[in-house]
């Protein structure tokens, strides 16, 4: 059997949010789609560890956040290989409240839906959350991201707690170094265009108080691929 078939299936990027008594939370989730059209209904995957998860059971509220294609690297980062338990993932970010009182990211945002949720499913490390529609905003126009474009073109990866989780390729160059915390591979041939790194630097020659693109690790969690 040849796993990599999977890898063709194609998939968006969202950040699904949801809230409790006196905390909000959201994470990145790449499993979000429409499986009814009278009355609408979505379906998210969410992992059993995510503290998001259990947002969702206890409200029984979420909404789903389009994220543009250029969405940088930093948010995904925060929603995507940080938890919720330790840290408000929503500081200093420009964000709304659902009339339900649910957080959606205005930034890098093509448009939110509200949901309320009217089933769930277990399947083995996800539960399958579906919501009837009950909100919906249009924010700007654009290119939604796909996981593909994340992966391939920003050099992204999945936490372990993802459904479609894989274990790092060996797509890279001499001199590369992966991070420890969320995988992401530095690439000296590519640089870090959005720290102003210019292609062709040397993982040593980058500034101390440089930090991973997607966790924000320091350099001493990095290693040599290889």
């Amino acid at each position: 059997m040849d796993i990599k078939a999977l890898w063709q299936l194609s998939y968006g990027l969202y950040v699904v949010s949801s809230k409790g008594d006196d905390v909000i939370n959201g994470q990145i989730a790449n499993t979000g789609f429409q499986i009814t059209a009278e009355p609408v209904c979505v379906a998210v995957a969410i992992n059993k560890q995510n503290y998001t998860h259990s947002l969702i059971k206890a409200s029984g509220l979420f909404t789903l956040s389009v994220l543009s294609l250029d969405t940088p690297m930093e948010l995904i980062g925060k929603f995507g290989f940080q938890s919720g338990r330790d840290t408000d993932k929503f500081a200093g970010l420009n964000y709304g409240l659902s009339p339900a009182g649910v957080p959606y990211l205005k930034d890098y945002t093509l448009g939110w839906l509200g949901l309320k949720l009217i089933g769930q499913h277990d399947y083995y490390t996800h539960t399958i959350f579906v919501g009837e529609l009950t909100d919906a905003e249009v924010l700007m126009e654009g290119i939604p991201l796909t996981y593909a474009h994340y992966y391939a073109v920003k050099g992204g990866t999945a936490p372990k707690t993802a459904p479609t989780y894989r274990q790092p390729e060996e797509r890279i160059s001499e001199g590369a170094y992966r991070c420890t915390v969320c995988g992401y591979v530095y690439n000296p041939k590519n640089g870090d265009p959005a720290a102003k790194i210019p292609p062709g630097t040397a993982f040593a020659d980058l500034p101390e108080d440089w930090v991973c693109p997607v966790c924000k690790a320091k350099k001493d969690k990095f290693e040599p691929v290889g």
